[in-house]
């Protein structure tokens, strides 16, 4: 216990000393988020955006205190496959910085986050098996399909947090959430070394919450996609739990098909941002972001909860089924408001 316990305080500790400090560089750095009338903002002031920068520190500080302190190891490639979750953040990291200071357009973005993501598969972290949703038997997947899977899974993760990080402290909040229920569950079948993975990314998330909730003085902005990539890697860890994911992330991930959906109806590039994201339309309804916030952290809790109370993946997906129902005529009624 006393392993979970110094992982916990390393990486919460460590971010929330360095963001005060982040903060102030970026200040110095001009690495500000200025507000210039864009339809998808919500702020009125400049402010900093290096956030990626106090939590990637933290969190590898908490990995490498994870590996030096005393526990279980039951899995020979485990230090493989942590070593290709650190390389592809070092990567997406420096990406995050690189576009907070020099502000990329999508095409660098995805040229670089695509390979970075490749890289914990070809360590050994892939999705080798889906289970069947009408019978739960595990369908194996051929060696390439295997990998491509695994690489849209991780990209997609990356890109719903990054475009979920449009209020304070959604993005950061519900991957705090979602790594949340991921440790508890790892830590329930047993698998504790992999269990401090998703616990000191939690940490790191809450750590940096402090600063980044309304109103923010600090936004993600390029640390969005690390910690998306972060926890779409760690549920692949000690076995899928790509399903519990799922259906935590169901809203968001939801929401993001419903953009780009929506975006080549309108004959635009989905890459490029607007205000029709579902955080947006119930701001612009009249919720303050703090209510929409707190209406994402619930339905985040509720489906992480009832991912790890529901015995079978038959009712997994049928529970993921009424919420893609259920969004999606939600949605579909605010654009026909709106």
């Amino acid at each position: 216990m006393i392993t979970f316990i110094v992982v916990f305080l390393i990486a919460f500790g460590v971010t929330f000393v360095l963001t005060p400090r982040v903060i102030s560089w970026s200040r110095q750095l001009g690495a500000l988020d200025m507000p210039v009338g864009e339809a998808k903002e919500i702020h009125i002031q400049p402010t900093p955006r290096l956030g990626g920068l106090a939590i990637f520190p933290a969190f590898v500080l908490a990995v490498l205190a994870a590996w030096l302190l005393p526990i279980g190891r039951h899995d020979a490639s485990e230090a493989v496959r942590t070593l290709g979750l650190l390389a592809g953040a070092t990567v997406i990291f420096l990406l995050g910085v690189w576009d907070d200071l020099r502000d990329l357009s999508p095409a660098p973005q995805f040229a670089i986050l695509i390979p970075a993501c490749a890289m914990p598969i070809v360590a050994g972290v892939r999705l080798t098996t889906v289970p069947n949703p009408l019978t739960g038997a595990q369908i194996v997947l051929p060696t390439l399909v295997a990998f491509l899977f695994t690489l849209f899974w991780i990209v997609g993760a990356a890109t719903t947090v990054n475009w979920i990080d449009g209020l304070d402290g959604l993005a950061a909040g519900v991957v705090a959430i979602s790594a949340g229920i991921l440790a508890l569950r790892t830590f329930w079948l047993g698998q504790e070394s992999v269990a401090l993975l998703p616990l000191a990314l939690f940490a790191c998330c809450a750590g940096f919450l402090v600063f980044n909730r309304h109103p923010a003085r600090i936004f993600l902005g390029g640390g969005a996609y690390l910690l998306g990539y972060l926890i779409g890697v760690v549920s692949l860890f000690g076995g899928p739990k790509s399903a519990t994911l799922l259906l935590v992330l169901a809203v968001p991930i939801i929401d993001v098909a419903w953009r780009i959906i929506s975006r080549l109806r309108s004959h635009r590039l989905p890459v490029y941002g607007d205000r029709g994201h579902l955080h947006h339309r119930l701001f612009d309804l009249g919720l303050s972001q703090p209510r929409v916030v707190l209406l994402y952290y619930a339905v985040a809790g509720f489906f992480g909860l009832l991912a790890v109370a529901l015995p079978s993946a038959q009712m997994k997906f049928a529970a993921l089924l009424v919420t893609v129902v259920v969004v999606g005529l939600l949605l579909d009624r605010l654009s026909r408001r709106a």
